[in-house]
């Protein structure tokens, strides 16, 4: 069976007869991943659409939730787990209080800070959304089999460690 062709082999076929005294190959993996990015975003942002959630929103009750009883953080904390700034995090945290999805009290071990926890109705909402969300996923990636997706997971993690993404 012939191997599909697609968009990213059109351009490296052109830059190929443009460009011959090139090694354009790098194309091939990097174009694919910002396609399958923007693809992935697209379809991950109708499910969101259908909680009435944004990425931003879903990302900040997911890491709620997934943090475990008493489902609490701190600002800094849900900072750090979404790469974002002290203000985009703010911004974020102020739609979800006045959704009521979230509650910001007074830390208990410092009272000059702030902590960040699910409401019931957060939590009830990240709990419809989260099995819709893998539904999402699980249809995408449908037409990879194990080994492929362990083989592309391997080399996304690896791909990752180079660029210096740190889990910590």
């Amino acid at each position: 069976m012939a191997e599909r062709v697609d968009h990213v082999d059109r351009i490296v076929q052109q830059w190929g007869a443009e460009r011959p005294d090139l090694d354009v190959s790098p194309m091939e993996v990097i174009g694919r991943l910002k396609r399958l990015s923007r693809l992935v975003d697209a379809e991950l942002k109708e499910t969101f659409a259908r909680h009435d959630l944004d990425f931003a929103s879903f990302d900040v009750l997911a890491t709620l939730r997934r943090s475990g009883p008493p489902y609490r953080l701190t600002p800094t904390l849900l900072m750090q787990s979404a790469m974002v700034t002290s203000g985009a995090i703010s911004q974020r945290l102020d739609r979800l209080e006045a959704r009521g999805l979230v509650t910001r009290t007074p830390s208990g071990s410092d009272g000059r800070s702030r902590e960040v926890e699910l409401t019931e109705e957060g939590y009830a909402l990240i709990d419809r959304a989260l099995p819709d969300h893998l539904a999402t996923e699980r249809r995408i990636l449908g037409d990879l089999d194990e080994p492929r997706t362990a083989a592309f997971v391997a080399a996304l993690r690896t791909l990752l460690g180079t660029l210096g993404d740190d889990p910590e």
